[in-house]
């Protein structure tokens, strides 16, 4: 499988994508998220060929976000579990919810995101976890980090106003 490496990259973006960028693989932590764990239904869920699955179950084992598990020694069948990684990908599906709700909505949503109490739908809603503060423009901005090369820092400086 040809891919390009973000491997000496220190941007945390591109280092979360290189594990789970392939929209398949993404689609498959939905589903694992959703409480599918064999491979008859992932492939039955994406539609995907055995060995397109077969690979992109492997690569989120090797990257710790998927576990698998022996269910059946005879035939020899594994499940595949959330780790803990994969378990803290959630709010990235959640992001990638809201945002499709917001800009592609379906005419009829295959599922809903809604509080257990009260069975309404939610509106979700990044915050900082110390402030409380919405993670939108208003209240948050990205700097340079450490390793941050001219470029960046240039293009940082300029969308954060300084001169």
């Amino acid at each position: 499988m040809e891919r390009t490496s973000f491997q000496g990259m220190n941007c945390p973006i591109a280092l979360a994508l290189e594990r789970v960028g392939e929209w398949w693989s993404i689609l498959i932590l939905r589903d694992a998220t959703h409480g599918i764990t064999r491979f008859d239904g992932f492939q039955k869920s994406l539609g995907i060929s055995p060995n397109s699955l077969a690979r992109r179950l492997g690569t989120l084992v090797h990257a710790g976000l998927l576990e698998r598990r022996r269910y059946s020694e005879r035939p020899p069948r594994d499940e595949y579990v959330l780790t803990e990684a994969g378990h803290a990908f959630r709010p990235v599906l959640v992001a990638l919810y809201a945002f499709g709700i917001s800009h592609f909505p379906p005419e009829e949503p295959n599922v809903r995101l809604v509080d257990k109490e009260s069975g309404t739908d939610v509106d979700p809603l990044l915050i900082d976890r110390l402030t409380g503060h919405p993670l939108d423009e208003e209240h948050a901005t990205f700097l340079p980090g450490p390793s941050a090369d001219d470029l960046l820092r240039a293009a940082l400086e300029r969308r954060n106003g300084a001169s």
